[in-house]
């Protein structure tokens, strides 16, 4: 009987759902780590597809996966392997195969594996699992004939009947997880609410492949993941760190008493931005999609003239374009968020994957010395804060800032509590006042902390114009007098280094006599983490330093690389962060441990390296 089948309890447990880019997986993948967080637990996400709009049906190339770590506590990341592996056709058994251990349970459709399937996806025999050598538990169900059977009376036909595959094989792993379906339901009916007839469907399939598991003893055992800790009271959402930023925007120009403005152009995996935005209009907010990426940062610089919180958002290749229009920002000391969602380059390169490899770019990657802030968000939640900050530092320091997210934080998902702005400090642009009217002249600065202030056009007496010629430091006059532009050059480059004052320290996570110090920066940060947290586990004496703020770096950021007898640089790039701690703290020696591969760190690799640096002579 069901109710005589054992049921083991989890600490943590990941599931991928694979199958062709029309498989609906995910949907399947979110509807499921949706569920997950209603009902307490941590998760956190990995949506990895393919950069191909649509590659044909049932070959390799056309893959699509969505993979989910649920955890009765916390957990940092969407995990290395897979416990359960749902895939939908060969293809995608074949490329997932990799992320599964020899305990992994992997559910299959069956009617999905005909041999002209296996021809799809390039298998040389009959048999898939003898060729890949999977000698796993497998749940063998025939789910499209299953689907068919169930809406044979609902008026749809055979392909659309189909489209529900990914709902039955849900509704399995749900059996498998004792999830109860009533919040997937509600998901599906308000996901379907103009197509009522389709959520019904959806909903019909989902309970059918519940029951498929429920009645087949498909397993010897069920699972459940029961969350262990208790959290801060509030209300909570599963969000992911495109949406997070476009909040973080939305909630600097509340605090600040602006209308944000977003001028874009859309570019993978920065579109959700401009999408997100776009639909907050009754927050004032402005969003314009623009002809192409310099126009989108042009117009951004144009609404900070007048008097907006103006950001604009791209990836690796649009930075390229925005890189003029982003020096016009700086010459002109106009308030500017740049958001670059990194992706994996050069050029076109691996446009769906996660890659650091934009760094240098950020920080130097202008004509002249141009400086300015460069911040990197370490999660998806961390995305809403990161883009807080960036607008509260480009606002009262009249600098552009970058904010680097990647293709990894921006499209995982994390469960976030709704924060108060209350608990946020407020933003006070430097503007001008009456009592500096008389004599007043556009590069007039604060003398501590060199920020010029700021005058909105229309404000009678402070009629002015900028552009992107120097300017002379006294009268703001165009200038090309040879000792001016040093001068010039100087406050602009010690404007920034006056903001490492208005940024938090560096903190430090782990042994206090530690032997290893692991420096990241950015999206790395849950995977870097977890190998601290294991090693420690071990005995070994390792601390974590992870890096939010790039440029300026945090004052006490030379001292604390200093202190440790040995460091390592762990990066998604070839060396780049590691480039610039070189360059900004002499006589430093750093190990570096680089991986450019459009996919997360692997959380034991990170050990296992960090262990072979630790224990080195």
């Amino acid at each position: 009987m069901a109710d005589e089948m054992k049921v083991k309890d989890l600490e943590r447990v990941v599931v991928r759902f694979s199958g062709d880019s029309g498989d609906g997986m995910q949907l399947a993948g979110n509807i499921f780590s949706n569920l997950s967080a209603v009902l307490g637990n941590d998760i956190s996400t990995f949506p990895d597809y393919p950069a191909e709009i649509r590659a044909p049906q049932g070959t390799l190339s056309g893959v699509s996966g969505f993979q989910v770590h649920i955890g009765a506590k916390k957990v940092f990341t969407s995990g290395d392997k897979c416990d359960v592996l749902v895939a939908m056709n060969p293809a995608a058994l074949k490329t997932n195969i990799q992320f599964t251990t020899p305990q992994s349970v992997i559910i299959i459709d069956s009617d999905s594996f005909t041999k002209k399937d296996l021809d799809k996806a390039q298998y040389t025999t009959n048999d898939p699992f003898k060729e890949l050598n999977i000698h796993n538990q497998v749940i063998d169900a025939p789910i499209s004939s299953m689907c068919k059977d169930s809406l044979k009376e609902s008026g749809l036909d055979n392909k659309a009947a189909l489209r529900s595959k990914n709902m039955f094989a849900l509704g399995l792993v749900c059996w498998l997880f004792n999830r109860p379906l009533e919040h997937a339901m509600h998901m599906l009916q308000n996901k379907f609410s103009k197509k009522p007839s389709i959520a019904e469907a959806n909903i019909k399939v989902l309970t059918d492949g519940y029951n498929y598991g429920h009645n087949t003893h498909a397993t010897v055992s069920t699972y459940r993941v029961e969350s262990k800790e208790k959290r801060e009271k509030g209300f909570y959402t599963d969000v992911n760190g495109n949406l997070a930023t476009s909040y973080g925007l939305v909630a600097a120009a509340e605090k600040a008493g602006l209308p944000l403005f977003l001028g874009s152009y859309p570019i993978t995996p920065a579109t959700d931005i401009l999408h997100n935005l776009s639909k907050l209009k009754e927050l004032g907010v402005i969003t314009v999609q623009c002809e192409d990426e310099i126009s989108g940062c042009c117009s951004a610089i144009g609404a900070s003239f007048a008097g907006c919180l103006a950001a604009t958002s791209t990836s690796g290749p649009g930075i390229c374009l925005k890189s003029e229009a982003i020096n016009l920002a700086v010459i002109a000391e106009l308030p500017l968020v740049i958001i670059n969602v990194q992706r994996g380059g050069p050029s076109t390169g691996l446009p769906t994957k996660s890659e650091q490899t934009d760094l240098l770019q950020a920080v130097y990657g202008r004509n002249g010395e141009s400086p300015l802030v460069v911040i990197a968000a370490t999660s998806p939640t961390n995305c809403f804060d990161s883009a807080f900050m960036a607008a509260k530092i480009a606002l009262e320091h009249m600098t552009p800032v970058i904010l680097l997210t990647d293709g990894y934080i921006a499209n995982g998902s994390a469960a976030w509590k709704i924060p108060s702005m209350k608990d946020y400090p407020a933003i006070k642009p430097p503007y001008v006042t009456p009592e500096i009217q008389e004599g007043w002249k556009p590069y007039q600065r604060d003398l501590e902390s060199l920020v010029r202030y700021w005058a909105i056009p229309g404000k009678e007496g402070f009629q002015h114009r900028l552009g992107g010629l120097e300017k002379d430091y006294d009268t703001s006059a165009i200038s090309t007098d040879a000792a001016n532009h040093q001068k010039m050059t100087i406050t602009r480059q010690e404007k920034i280094n006056y903001i490492a004052n208005c940024i938090p320290e560096q903190e430090v996570l782990g042994d206090e006599d530690a032997e290893l110090l692991i420096v990241g920066w950015g999206g790395t940060y849950g995977h870097l983490y977890s190998a601290l947290e294991i090693m420690q586990g071990q005995g070994l004496k390792v601390a974590l330093a992870h890096f939010q703020y790039i440029s300026p770096l945090p004052k006490n950021a030379a001292e604390i690389l200093k202190k440790y007898k040995k460091v390592v640089v762990a990066e998604q790039n070839m060396g780049q962060f590691a480039t610039i701690l070189r360059s900004k703290v002499p006589g430093l020696n750093v190990y570096q441990f680089n991986r450019v591969k459009g996919q997360p760190f692997n959380v034991l690799r990170l050990v296992e390296e960090f262990t072979k640096i630790l224990e080195e002579k």
